[in-house]
């Protein structure tokens, strides 16, 4: 009797429709396949080694391959895979994460409000937003205002909400509400204010970083300006720390204290259980969720796995880690040592040039931004695992493991690279 042959790799792979990829491109050249990481490298499926530049998407933060991560996952999965967070609900792990996450929020008494992501995260938040505002008695602040560049997530608000022209094309309208000022001018978003009035606008959202949009730093002073503009105006400050949240920015576990910019609202995501598990918080300061606690008051939204029991251990065991072993020391002694190894690079003639200087996180700006995405596998030629973000940028987010020798190694490897 004969069995069937065991389908091969290369019968079955285009069964993945990848995200963000032009899947004709991706057929005919086929998939990078990774198959295991450890620290600040990843290795091939033929077993080839590279850097990850990357972090993953931004999110590997305590490095890869952390068998304590695993086992805190496995252990609770043992006792408790998960279990609704819905009414009065709650796994015990979820609730001991809640607890600790209150306790490093940039405002003091937050409430943490669990999702799958980031994405997830924003649509959260620009809800709430809009019903905070019906809840004090103010239901015409519906509109939510971006950045150019900025990216919030693929959900239909952030698509609508970011500054990323092409990501919203051919969906038609997904949100009338939403508008877009420039990224680096904080006197753009008080024009719009004085264009509609303060009583149509709900919330503005910023990245404290662009990430995805090209990772572009913020102006001297604009974060701590759009801030107080927010405030002189009545519109909820939303920070998008999904990128920038637990340890990104650099000595601090977010921007939004790094820079005093208490947030009324701040999504998070990625770096929370270091990628290991989807999740995702919603930062909500006091008196945004007031009206919510005083009871009589249903906000009807969730998400059947946000505060996942297992996605919970996997958080506070990359909390621990992150303790333990001064993560966010080494993420700002990063923000030095990724500025002083990139900048020689901006003398290459493929380079505009260099934006480094602010956390673990730097972009090598190519000249023709076409070269970008074929870049990225002469990268890998060079053993660099690369990403391209934005118009032409090289995006470089390591995990905060990452040695000082092995980020001038990237460098000179990168340098290799541009030829």
């Amino acid at each position: 009797m004969s069995t069937a042959a065991e389908p091969t790799y290369e019968s079955t792979h285009s069964a993945l429709w990848h995200g963000f990829a032009d899947m004709g491109a991706v057929t005919s050249g086929g998939p990078f396949v990774v198959s295991r990481g450890d620290g600040a490298y990843i290795w091939d499926r033929e077993g080839n080694k590279y850097l990850d530049a990357t972090a993953g998407l931004w999110f590997t933060n305590v490095g890869h391959g952390r068998r304590e991560i695993a086992d805190a996952v496995a252990t609770q999965l043992g006792s408790l895979a998960h279990y609704s967070n819905f009414g009065d609900f709650v796994p015990e792990t979820t609730l001991a994460l809640a607890e600790r996450l209150g306790e490093i929020a940039p405002v003091a008494g937050s409430k943490i409000f669990f999702t799958s992501g980031g994405s997830d995260s924003i649509d959260t938040a620009a809800k709430l937003a809009r019903r905070y505002w019906h809840e004090a008695g103010k239901p015409d602040k519906k509109l939510i205002v971006g950045r150019q560049k900025a990216y919030h997530g693929m959900h239909v608000a952030g698509t609508a909400l970011a500054g990323i022209p092409v990501n919203r094309e051919n969906y038609g309208e997904l949100m009338p509400d939403a508008r877009t000022v420039a990224w680096d001018d904080a006197k753009s978003l008080l024009a719009l204010i004085e264009e509609v009035g303060a009583d149509k606008i709900a919330a503005f959202f910023c990245e404290p970083i662009i990430g995805a949009g090209g990772i572009y730093l913020p102006p001297e002073g604009y974060l701590q300006e759009v801030r107080q503009i927010c405030r002189d105006n009545d519109v909820l400050f939303v920070a998008d720390e999904v990128v920038t949240g637990f340890g990104r920015i650099g000595g601090s576990w977010f921007a939004s204290t790094r820079f005093d910019l208490q947030p009324d609202l701040m999504t998070t995501a990625k770096g929370l259980t270091s990628g290991y598990v989807p999740m995702g918080a919603v930062f909500i300061a006091p008196h945004i969720a007031e009206p919510f606690f005083a009871g009589g008051v249903w906000w009807r939204h969730g998400y059947t796995y946000g505060g996942h029991a297992g996605a919970a251990a996997a958080a506070m065991a990359t909390l621990d880690i992150m303790e333990r072993e001064n993560l966010l020391q080494e993420s700002a002694r990063l923000e030095a040592s990724l500025h002083t190894h990139l900048a020689p690079l901006a003398a290459h003639p493929r380079v505009q040039e260099i934006r480094s200087g602010l956390g673990a996180v730097a972009a090598v700006q190519l000249v023709d931004p076409a070269e970008a995405l074929p870049f990225v596998k002469t990268l890998r030629e060079h053993g660099v695992s690369g990403r391209a973000a934005g118009q032409g940028a090289m995006q470089i987010s390591p995990s905060f493991v990452m040695t000082d020798a092995e980020v001038e190694e990237l460098a000179g490897r990168i340098l290799s690279a541009l030829g």
